[in-house]
């Protein structure tokens, strides 16, 4: 019977997971350390803000019920515009709730981390026979609707993401959003997008975000048959 490798030990079968790890384990546990938090036994949350081009990475403790946030990193590169992405080949970085599903060691962009789009909103609210497909979180400055945090420091992200699956999180939450969605950010949007369609779904998205700040919890995110999120 052919013997199945744990996921941790699989991935450092890989030599980039192998050298990431060789590189940059010391760095991402002394993130833990200046927050106070145990490298051991955690729960990842990765939060995107398009027009900040900021990545979020935030931790839990499987012994705490809120999240702190650990570290952030900038988006090397972007395509498209703010909105979700709605039909293959329009380089937009997609806009919602999302999973990661994959984990490709191999990539064509160092090391990538895949999400699960399109998503139950995406198949509702996107073109019905080419929404589009492969969106990663990946290495390399070049994108067409992924986001690329450059090979340095997707081998923390990386590295990150299989502590965590390896440590039991079944899924690890990736939300993407247009901006920052206070109450100001959307404002904004309003006043520079008026055209853009996008009002009532950045609004249903905001609902999301504003449910996280108010107390760094994560709830189960579910989709109706609109294709909005609810709680």
């Amino acid at each position: 019977m052919l013997q199945v490798l744990p996921f941790k030990k699989s991935q450092l079968q890989n030599s980039r997971v192998k050298i990431a790890y060789e590189q940059k384990e010391g760095v991402v546990k002394n993130y833990f350390k200046d927050k106070s938090l145990d490298f051991e036994n955690f729960e990842l949350f990765i939060r995107a803000f398009k027009s900040e081009k900021i990545l979020e990475v935030w931790i839990k403790p499987k012994t705490s019920d809120k999240f702190t946030l650990l570290h952030q990193y900038e988006f090397c590169t972007s395509s498209g515009t703010l909105g979700p992405k709605r039909k293959e080949g329009d380089l937009q970085i997609p806009e919602g709730v999302y999973h990661i599903n994959n984990f490709n060691p191999q990539s064509n962009f160092y090391l990538s981390l895949g999400l699960n789009y399109p998503n139950a909103s995406d198949k509702i609210l996107s073109d019905k026979k080419r929404p589009g497909s492969a969106i990663y979180i990946h290495g390399n400055c070049v994108t067409i609707g992924c986001i690329p945090i450059t090979d340095d420091k997707i081998k923390e992200l990386y590295l990150l993401a299989v502590e965590a699956k390896s440590n039991g999180q079944g899924k690890i939450p990736v939300h993407i959003f247009p901006a920052r969605l206070t109450d100001e950010g959307l404002a904004t949007l309003k006043r520079n997008y008026t055209t853009s369609g996008h009002m009532a779904f950045w609004e249903n998205l905001k609902e999301i975000y504003d449910d996280f700040e108010k107390d760094k919890q994560l709830k189960a995110v579910k989709t109706n048959s609109n294709g909005l999120y609810f709680f």
